[in-house]
């Protein structure tokens, strides 16, 4: 029997959507245009898309407005060191083109030499915002290049909001997208390395890793072919920006490994990743900095195996359907042992025999942390490369840290294809980033993204609406109950009353009180505020200050700009000839050829470990030793850091030792690190130290007639204000270098070196060394005769003698 009223067992969101379908016939303007606007302002997909899009946007914002607080602060100018040749270089490749960019030899670095930068370089920085330059003047937007690059980061940071969302979106959900998104925007540990002004490869490869692995994870899902290639571009992409792409391709490669492991195994894995491995390997070895290394280096091999174990599983599927159960499990075991057998034997005999490089030496460090500063010194010598301290965990990620475990968590109870990789993401990223405090980087993003599942999983459980819930279930059931009441469905059997009281029960006792959600609530969002506090205070005080230009603050809050660095680089510009070669360590290399324009030895490339030492071994010897050595190098004049005048830590003397370890590297008999130490074991610069030390060039040239200058009010003569001590050699001379410029506050000191002719001395028998007398009296020609006087002026009767002309 028919209900005679159907529209009463109508819900009300299906009653506006009948008034809506009823006022779409009727005319513009008449009776149902008021249900038509009705349903567009209810509609909930609307409001879903405006408030994505607001929060992205607001995201994007918050991310670029936090990263200017250099500029504000100071100008618009390039940080650090490496930026510098990044920014040399896209100057360059926008004056000359992209193909004289590839060609370009550039002869100022190290000398005599040089250094081929097309070759030895990622391109898609210079790439990136050369492209932008190029399109900005096309629409007649005058702006110089600099700009572009100082801004480059910030602008690439939204982009990583974006591609952040995505990637959580297609793991969990839109609502732990927004928070991940929100989180990378303005987290520490992703803006120490995309401030304003740092025009480094990070600035845009953290991008590319996320978006890629976003395209990874959808072609995983969807299992088609365009999104594999969509992935491999964007692999491309990220191979052009920065070398840490290896991550990539060894990550994807353990997943789909993971996935055989676990029995995962599909036509979706199937496809998705012999395409991304084919179109990479081939787009990445179109990059001249990499060419053939991902078929002939050890870390690449791991992709290459996956790819041939893939196809075997995939054979051994192919053939199941052929062949009974037992006979398919005896050629499975033996056929994976044997194909895992064949390709490791294979990538053996093809490293002994040279074809497939072995692991380098950085890879090495990774998996044990005393490598590099046993055999590969110059790479300890980087503090960036340094273990990373539980403080910088916190100092960088902040509450994120002890959430994003709960994310891991809640991937690993709702297991998916693609939350498999999300986990081995973090997994990894959390041991390399114990290792090495620079790769912070690349945990950075996953654990936002964990972080975001986490809070969006958190604040739908104590955000529930559980008494609407159970008022509208109530009246949905009073109304299915009117209106089915009069019959049953077939096939449907009541439950009993003991049943229905065993599910009310089991409901209530997982539901919570209002007072304890919003004390939840409450917790988690001044949780985040204390986040939002503590992100813009690091960003403020710790990321954005140019190393260039140092902000000193006095005790009544007056801050003082110190400009040694730009100082000296202007007047090396200025003052010296334009061949000129600059002798320094290898850390000012890149902002010598960027700020003064001048040839250097040595620089941040550190692609010559030899060439490094050679330096290092000069600043560690005495004068006798260093100047033949300066000299084979043509050097002009020598450059140093020194920073006892006024407090500052980042000088060569704190640095000395490494140039010390890194030349007995080379050189072990003629420069030993124990020679620089006390007998106590002690590196000091006091009357305690060695005389190898006390009289080395290092030393020399910081401290020259450094006992002259007053440090400060009632310090002692001598006083390094740096290491609290007085020196132990004063009072020397320089013979073979002549000071040439100190700066204001002494942090940079400039020495030029003398030529060997100054040297040169005639040697003159004892025996000649005789001054023969001069006679200045000159002989006239006749005793008594008639002399001349000079300039005698002439008299005449009537007339003033005349002065003569001078």
């Amino acid at each position: 029997m028919r209900n005679k009223n159907p529209r009463k067992a109508l819900n009300p969101r299906v009653k506006v959507v009948v008034y809506a379908k009823m006022a779409s016939s009727t005319v513009s303007g008449g009776p149902g245009s008021y249900l038509n606007i009705k349903s567009v302002l209810f509609n909930p997909t609307g409001w879903r898309s405006l408030i994505t899009f607001t929060v992205l946007a607001l995201a994007w914002l918050a991310g670029f407005s936090s990263r200017l607080f250099s500029v504000i602060r100071f100008e618009s100018i390039i940080h650090e060191f490496d930026p510098w040749f990044n920014y040399r270089s896209t100057a360059y490749m926008v004056k000359h083109g992209f193909y004289n960019f590839l060609n370009w030899f550039d002869d100022r670095a190290w000398y005599p030499l040089g250094r081929i930068v097309g070759g030895t370089v990622y391109p898609g920085l210079m790439i990136t915002s050369g492209a932008i330059h190029h399109i900005l003047h096309l629409l007649n937007i005058p702006i110089h290049i600099q700009e572009i690059c100082v801004f480059l980061a910030p602008i690439f940071s939204g982009m990583t909001a974006i591609a952040t969302y995505l990637l959580t979106k297609e793991l969990w959900s839109n609502g732990a997208g927004l928070f991940a998104a929100s989180f990378i925007a303005i987290v520490p540990g992703y803006i120490s390395r995309s401030v304003a002004g740092s025009y480094d490869n990070e600035g845009i490869a953290i991008f590319a890793l996320m978006f890629t692995y976003y395209l990874w994870v959808k072609s995983v899902k969807t299992g088609t072919t365009f999104w594999a290639a969509m992935a491999a571009f964007s692999y491309m992409y990220m191979v052009s920006a920065w070398g840490g792409y290896v991550f990539i391709i060894n990550l994807v490669p353990l997943h789909v490994f993971v996935l055989l492991l676990m029995g995962r195994f599909s036509l979706r894995i199937y496809t998705a990743y012999t395409v991304f491995y084919i179109v990479g390997l081939i787009m990445s070895m179109q990059i001249p900095f990499v060419g053939f290394q991902p078929v002939r280096t050890s870390e690449h091999m791991a992709a290459a195996g996956v790819f041939v174990l893939l196809n075997v599983v995939g054979g051994l599927r192919y053939i199941q359907g052929f062949m009974s159960k037992a006979e398919f499990r005896y050629l499975a075991v033996f056929g994976s042992a044997i194909a895992a057998g064949v390709v490791f034997l294979g990538v053996v005999v093809l490293t002994y025999a040279g074809f497939i490089a072995p692991w380098s030496g950085r890879f090495y460090s990774l998996w044990d942390t005393g490598y590099a500063k046993l055999h590969i010194p110059i790479i300890a010598s980087v503090s960036e490369h340094q273990p990373t301290t539980w403080f910088a965990f916190f100092f960088d990620l902040h509450i994120l840290i002890a959430v994003f475990p709960v994310g891991v968590w809640y991937c690993i109870r709702y297991i998916t294809d693609e939350r498999v990789f999300i986990v081995l993401y973090a997994l990894t990223a959390t041991y390399f980033a114990g290792v090495m405090v620079r790769l912070m980087l690349t945990l950075t993003p996953v654990v936002c993204v964990l972080s975001g599942i986490a809070f969006s999983e958190l604040f739908s459980v104590y955000m529930k609406d559980e008494d609407g819930k159970k008022h509208g279930d109530e009246s949905n059931g009073d109304a299915a109950d009117r209106n089915n009441k009069m019959y049953d469905k077939a096939g449907k059997v009541p439950k009993m009353k003991h049943e229905v009281a065993k599910e009310d029960a089991g409901t209530a006792g997982t539901g919570l009180g209002m007072n304890l959600r919003s004390i939840v609530v409450v917790a988690m969002l001044m949780m985040l505020l204390l986040f939002a506090v503590h992100c813009t205070w690091v960003t403020s005080h710790a990321y954005s200050s140019p190393s260039i230009i140092i902000a000193t603050y006095s005790h009544d809050g007056t801050r003082h700009i110190i400009d040694d660095f730009r100082e000296a680089y202007y007047w090396l510009w200025q003052n010296t000839p334009e061949d000129s070669r600059i002798m320094s360590w290898w850390d000012y290399g890149y902002q010598i050829a960027g700020m003064g324009n001048r040839t250097t030895l040595v620089d941040n490339n550190t692609w010559n470990n030899t060439h490094i030492a050679l330096v290092g071994k000069a600043m560690a010897s005495n004068e006798s030793t260093a100047y033949p050595i300066m000299l084979s190098l043509g050097v002009d004049y020598v450059l140093v850091i020194f920073g006892g005048a006024i407090g500052y830590s980042g000088d060569d003397i704190n640095k000395f030792l490494w140039m010390v370890r890194i030349a007995e590297g080379e050189w072990p008999t003629e420069v030993r690190e124990k020679d620089y130490f006390t007998e106590r074991g002690e590196y000091k610069v006091n009357n305690e130290a060695t005389d190898i030390f006390l009289n080395c060039m290092m030393y020399k040239m910081c401290y020259y007639k450094f006992a002259d200058h007053a440090v400060s009010f009632g310090a002692p003569r001598g006083y390094d204000r740096l290491r609290s001590t007085v020196i132990g050699n004063m009072d020397f001379d320089l013979k073979y270098l002549e000071e040439a410029y100190t700066t204001e506050n002494w942090i940079v000191r400039i020495y030029k070196v003398k030529k060997p002719e100054s040297f040169i001395r005639h040697r003159i028998p004892a025996t000649k060394r005789v001054v023969k007398p001069r006679n200045f009296l000159k002989k006239g020609k006749k005793v008594g005769g008639k002399g001349v006087i000079k300039n005698r002026p002439s008299i005449t009767k009537g007339k003033r003698p005349q002065k003569p002309m001078r």
